[in-house]
């Protein structure tokens, strides 16, 4: 097959939004003030009553599905609120951006990013347990939300690439490798050593928008050859995670974001790559590094 560059506003690169502001959106005092109110009196229906932030959330989603792909809401005031308030907060924010997925065989809605000491070299070693650094990915569903509890005392920064900008370099510096990403690979669930765990389908899929959809997580590829049956790496594929490896490194395409208290990220997975640096949290269980994170269908 003959791949080709990706046009539109997915395909950005860093230097285009590094300054610029248009991908932040910083809540003022009334829109704090409606999420207070509505933390604090429930959702009601199931939804939080938010008539003044409620359309800016559907102008998130419209960045989220057809502009560039990420949206950093700055300002959620999770200070005022406890844990579990804050829970109902990020369920009650995203929920005006999509519907929020269950995740993981117990249907969580949302799952508490922070260190639980597992080994992040461990078989089904979740990334959202240890503090180990991430390679750059996609989370499995069409977008993903992570609501800033407390940051690490050093590292943990947050770093997003266009997934359209690196398939695009791939396409013009190695055609030869552009069509292996459009191939069946191998990817590990990491939910057991069962064949349940283990599945087929290609890093690139073609959206019916012209587009496409980036389906990459190198620690999940790698541990997929663990898997009955799951051949190893072929020499292309190896190269071509070399490439996106060193790509994703690029300064050129990766923005980095240090996520405080009361930042929402929210990154659509089709078109984003995201990754972590390692962190170093505090001796005090309660100033520990704390997200949470949501997935959602846009």
């Amino acid at each position: 097959m003959a791949v080709t560059e990706v046009s539109g506003p997915a395909g950005w690169m860093a230097a285009e939004v590094r300054d610029g502001g248009d991908w932040q959106v910083h809540l003022d005092e009334r829109a704090q003030r409606e999420i207070l109110d509505a933390a604090r009196t429930g959702p009601g229906a199931g939804r939080f009553r938010l008539p003044t932030l409620g359309p800016v959330l559907r102008e998130v989603r419209e960045r989220l599905v057809h502009g560039r792909g990420f949206v950093l809401l700055r300002g959620v005031p999770v200070g005022e609120l406890s844990e579990r308030q804050c829970e109902a907060v990020a369920l009650g924010l995203t929920g005006h951006v999509g519907q929020i997925i269950p995740q993981g065989p117990d249907g969580t809605p949302l799952r508490h990013v922070r260190d639980t000491g597992a080994d992040p070299a461990g078989a089904v070693t979740r990334s959202y347990q240890h503090r180990g650094r991430l390679g750059y990915h996609s989370d499995p569903y069409d977008a993903v939300a992570l609501l800033c509890l407390r940051p690490a005392r050093s590292g943990g920064l947050s770093s997003i690439v266009s997934s359209v900008a690196v398939h695009n370099e791939v396409v013009r510096t190695r055609p030869d490798l552009a069509q292996v990403l459009y191939q069946p690979w191998w990817h590990d669930r990491r939910t057991g050593d069962g064949p349940d765990s283990f599945y087929t389908k290609p890093l690139c899929t073609p959206r019916p928008d012209g587009g496409v959809s980036f389906a990459y997580g190198p620690d999940y590829l790698r541990s997929a050859l663990r898997g009955a049956g799951v051949p190893p790496l072929t020499p292309a594929q190896a190269e071509v995670m070399e490439l996106l490896d060193r790509l994703t490194a690029d300064p050129r395409f990766a923005l980095t974001m240090d996520l405080r208290p009361g930042d929402l990220q929210l990154l659509n997975n089709h078109v984003v790559l995201h990754s972590r640096t390692a962190y170093t949290d505090h001796p005090q269980l309660e100033r520990r590094r704390h997200l949470l994170r949501l997935w959602l269908a846009t």
